[in-house]
């Protein structure tokens, strides 16, 4: 691709414990859905505090001091709006066996009061840690679409004039495997996954959380290259919905005070997936932008999953038309939305705009 440019369990329970209560709310510590204490034959567990809050994502995980004389199979935490969490809302699975974990929750809605709480699972059954809440950060200018095709719902955000998807499309018609090639037939690929299975493809963490890399044919359908703005292109995007050009790029990045100021304003906040993250980051625009890296059929393989997003448009180079103009922000704090050149055969990510 051209670029220019674990354990002590008494000592450890009870601080642990201690600061558990001067975080967020908290019920009893049922351990084993009850409210009565721990059950015997049940593990005994405490739910840690809810960190790294994000508009989507949230950090939380347990301590397990006891397996209750059976060895714990699954653990993780489960969340729901509603105030007492089972493992049949949605949960985590963070291993197995005694001791601490911390658990990753996502898919989150922004401005939400949630509910969460730690579980652990021998053959005698589940038990739970106490219930934490917390409560996403609110995202502006927000809605949803849902793509007939094949179900997916996407977030949206409306930046100025233009309503863009808040999320890299994961439409998803077949899957390529690594090694394809070409600057004329349309590639799908889910970044690292080498098998023929859409149905596999799309179970992977990597689909779900960045989407779908296309080469450039796959990405226009059919199409032919516009400048436009908008485009006209609705290439790989659901009716009612476009391929931007790189004008429409333009006008997003200047309304948001310019590359340097966009790039602030367009990446998703924290580590969940940026490699790295700072303050200046706000994602104000809840464009999220998130870094699926990119493809190279060169070498047959997938580059730089998070540390760089990468997005095509519906312009050809104007003097080349064997290249095609992308934008591209990178995981470094001080990164702008820069402009490059590739070719055709590469796969990026696609972001879609209304109509």
């Amino acid at each position: 691709m051209r670029h220019q440019n674990m354990f002590k369990f008494p000592i450890l329970f009870f601080v642990t414990f201690a600061l558990m209560l001067s975080g967020c709310g908290t019920d009893d510590d049922d351990n084993g859905g009850n409210g009565n204490g721990p059950v015997e034959g049940l593990p005994e567990l405490i739910t840690l505090t809810v960190t790294n809050v994000e508009q989507f994502s949230a950090r939380c995980g347990g301590l397990i001091g006891s397996d209750g004389g059976e060895t714990v199979t699954a653990r993780g935490v489960c969340w729901s709006t509603n105030e007492t969490p089972t493992i049949n809302d949605k949960k985590t699975t963070d291993g197995a066996g005694a001791g601490d974990f911390s658990s990753l929750m996502l898919q989150l809605d922004p401005n939400t009061q949630y509910f969460v709480r730690a579980y652990a699972t021998n053959s005698n059954g589940t038990a739970y840690g106490s219930t934490m809440s917390f409560t996403t950060a609110p995202a502006q200018n927000m809605g949803s679409f849902t793509d007939p095709r094949d179900g997916n719902t996407y977030r949206t955000a409306t930046i100025g004039n233009q309503t863009w998807m808040a999320e890299n499309l994961r439409y998803l018609p077949n899957i390529s495997s690594p090694g394809a090639n070409s600057v004329s037939s349309p590639h799908y690929f889910v970044y690292d996954y080498s098998g023929s299975s859409v149905t596999e493809a799309k179970a992977t963490y990597n689909y779900q959380f960045y989407g779908v890399i296309y080469n450039w044919p796959a990405a226009m359908a059919g199409s032919s290259s516009s400048a436009s703005n908008p485009s006209g292109v609705q290439g790989v995007c659901p009716n009612g919905w476009h391929l931007p050009s790189e004008d429409e790029w333009d006008e997003m990045i200047t309304y948001l005070g310019g590359s340097s100021d966009a790039s602030k304003k367009l990446k998703e906040t924290g580590t969940v997936h940026w490699n790295t993250s700072a303050q200046s980051i706000t994602n104000e625009s809840s464009f999220t932008a998130r870094p699926g890296g990119f493809y190279a059929p060169s070498n047959a393989y997938f580059f730089d999953l998070g540390d760089v997003g990468e997005w095509w448009t519906s312009t050809e180079y104007q003097w080349d038309n064997t290249e095609v103009i992308y934008y591209e922000i990178r995981s470094s704090v001080n990164s702008s939305v820069r402009t490059y050149l590739t070719f055709k055969n590469i796969g990026l990510c696609v972001r879609c705009v209304k109509d």
